[in-house]
């Protein structure tokens, strides 16, 4: 018995099996085929063996012979003279070059992977990594005005779920069929701070049962008035995680655009309240594989699948997130890692930061920026600044406040009520009366929100607490006034003018402060002496007029001057 080579059938026989796992391969893994995608390098170095292999294996066949003679080596020519046949016969040399090609095509693939890592690392680039994000620095009370109680969320991404499952629980028609997908996401809708998210099939029978009309609602979660709404639709949601097939939001994508990388695929609602699948397209910047940045994004309607391709700059302003927190985030520790050189990231380390472990988000403008602290890699719990980055446009600002870093700010919030044993959302950055203030939500252990709390970043030991967002910041400006810290008067304050009834003064932690009622009131207005030293002097029968605000017994002021 003998080998005989075939290698044009072990060719074909090779080449059509290779294609059909191809498909698979690409059904299920769903690698973007681009230069800068490592996926795609696997994915075809993955094709090239099986196809060598499936080449070897088809490309011989057993042909059965009797003893070998010398005929079988020599051969005699045009001349009666004997010569020895050809080592490698056509079929011979063809199969060896079917096997160098691809074999060559790996190895230069291989290389290809190794130098565009190591042109790409941040020791030769150290300068390109740090100019992916510029972060202008700029003014924190000029740029961040005091928003109003309507604007300020309340709620966490943990909070708004646990709320998005017990409103899904009090439908018997979905409850049954569907389920609440892991995760929301947060927007701006029609001005208002809303997390949105969709719903999943429960299994694949459900799925059988319900896949030709496609999930028929959305849920939004304000994160104002907590209130939860299952928005309904005409005509279901029929591209989603959760779909199977060429509907899965995805594979959809991937088969759409083959070779864009996508780096995030989240679920938002436009102004109408139709919803939409926002794709964001990375492409890598340095090198091969590195400094990954946003070049666009797809839009998918979630209803019948249409999608269109914007450059990042072209992006519909109803589109809140095309940046993620974490591409953000990761792309400004580079430059503080990296705007002094590699060796000063490793060595002395003069000016290097880093953001801190968490993030949230502000409304500002009908956008939404991701905020998050930057604090020193020596690893202490104080910030140098902070960081606002608008996630549909990656506009960029740095804040220089030293304070505390917001896991102090969270235990301080804690330690404040630690009888109730609540827990902290990560805070958000606000501007209370010009000072820079964190505001966290406390819940219990079941994710409800039962007090708010605030606490000053430069003075994090003055914490204020309340069971309403109104007496959190009554409370906590009384305290900014006793720890005798600046503010400016707020744009929620009114002018009172009246005759004083009665005046008391009290001193609170070597502070003196003034209570003054008004003829016909039933409440005190309560003010520092070194926000007014007119109070030394008035007396009952006096006309004043107050900047104040607040309701309750007990008000406070800004300001005390004589009525005309």
């Amino acid at each position: 018995m003998k080998l005989e080579r075939k290698p044009v059938r072990g060719a074909v026989v090779a080449t059509v099996v290779t294609l059909v796992l191809g498909f698979l391969y690409f059904y299920f893994a769903l690698p973007a085929i681009n230069i800068h995608n490592i996926d795609a390098y696997i994915f075809a170095g993955v094709l090239l063996i099986i196809w060598c292999s499936l080449y070897a294996m088809f490309s011989h066949s057993v042909k059965r012979t009797g003893p070998r003679t010398p005929k079988d080596f020599f051969d005699v020519d045009e001349n009666g003279d004997v010569i020895r046949k050809p080592y490698k016969n056509k079929e011979q040399r063809l199969a060896i070059f079917s096997m160098k090609v691809p074999l060559a095509i790996l190895c230069l693939m291989v290389a290809v992977v190794v130098i565009g890592i190591v042109v790409g690392l941040p020791i030769f680039r150290a300068k390109s990594y740090s100019a992916l994000l510029n972060a202008e620095t700029s003014d924190f009370t000029t740029d961040i005005a005091e928003i109003s109680y309507n604007q300020i969320p309340m709620l966490d991404k943990d909070a708004a779920q646990v709320l998005a499952d017990r409103k899904l629980g009090e439908l018997s028609d979905l409850v049954s069929q569907f389920e609440v997908a892991n995760g929301t996401t947060q927007i701006n809708y029609q001005n208002q701070p809303v997390r949105v998210t969709y719903l999943n099939y429960g299994d694949v029978f459900k799925w059988l049962g319900n896949v030709s009309k496609g999930i028929p609602a959305y849920i939004v979660i304000d994160m104002v008035s907590q209130e939860v709404t299952v928005q309904r639709m005409e005509n279901g949601i029929r591209y989603s995680p959760s779909e199977y097939f060429f509907r899965d939001i995805n594979r959809h994508l991937r088969f759409q655009y083959p070779t864009k990388m996508f780096s995030d695929v989240n679920f938002e609602i436009d102004e109408e309240g139709h919803p939409w699948w926002v794709a964001t397209v990375v492409t890598k910047t340095i090198g091969l594989f590195g400094g990954e940045d946003v070049v666009g994004a797809v839009l998918v309607d979630a209803v019948t699948g249409e999608s269109t391709y914007y450059d990042v700059g072209d992006v519909p302003e109803w589109v809140d997130r095309v940046y993620t927190a974490e591409l953000l985030m990761q792309q400004y520790d580079y430059y503080g890692s990296y705007h002094n050189g590699f060796l000063n990231s490793i060595f002395g380390q003069r000016e290097v930061t880093k953001t801190t472990r968490g993030y949230n988000y502000i409304a500002l403008n009908d956008d939404v920026w991701m905020y998050t602290g930057v604090t020193s890699v020596t690893g202490d719990e104080s910030n140098v600044g902070f960081l606002l980055v608008n996630q549909r446009t990656k506009d960029s600002k740095f804040y220089s406040i030293a304070g505390a870093e917001e896991y102090s700010a969270m235990n301080s919030a804690k330690g404040a009520v630690q009888q109730f044993g609540y827990q902290a959302t990560f805070p958000l950055l606000l501007n209370i009366s010009g000072q820079p203030t964190y505001f966290m939500a406390l819940k219990d252990a079941s994710q409800l929100v039962k007090m708010y709390a605030m606490v000053n970043v430069q003075q994090y030991q003055v914490v204020a607490t309340g069971s309403t967002l109104a007496q959190c910041e009554k409370n906590y400006l009384d305290l900014l006034a006793q720890n005798q810290i600046y503010v400016t008067p707020s744009i929620t304050g009114e002018n009172f003018a009246g005759t004083i009834a009665d005046i008391r003064s009290a001193v609170i932690d070597g502070n003196t402060h003034y209570y003054l009622r008004l003829e016909g009131n039933d409440w005190y207005y309560t003010i520092s002496i070194s926000d007014a030293p007119l109070c030394a002097v008035l007396n009952v029968g006096d006309r004043v007029t107050l900047e104040a605000y607040g309701e309750g017994e007990l008000r406070s002021a800004y300001s005390v001057t004589r009525a005309d």
